[in-house]
């Protein structure tokens, strides 16, 4: 997976992290998440706030 895969990492994000609250989690937490999930293979440095609130948004839709 790589950042622009925004989808893909909020379903993987749905599915890991099942007790946490996509809408209060701060964006370097959710970065961490996201480096450490399986299958992710991208620059770390890559993901800047806009990728991670639209990553964001895209949990909470999915948890919706």
């Amino acid at each position: 997976m790589k950042w622009t895969d925004v989808q893909q990492i909020a379903e993987e994000l749905f599915d890991s992290f099942p007790e946490t609250d996509p809408k209060t989690i701060n964006f370097v937490d959710l970065h961490n998440k996201v480096i450490g999930l399986q299958g992710f293979n991208d620059d770390h440095s890559r993901g800047g706030e806009k990728v991670l609130e639209a990553i964001q948004q895209a949990w909470i839709d999915e948890s919706a």
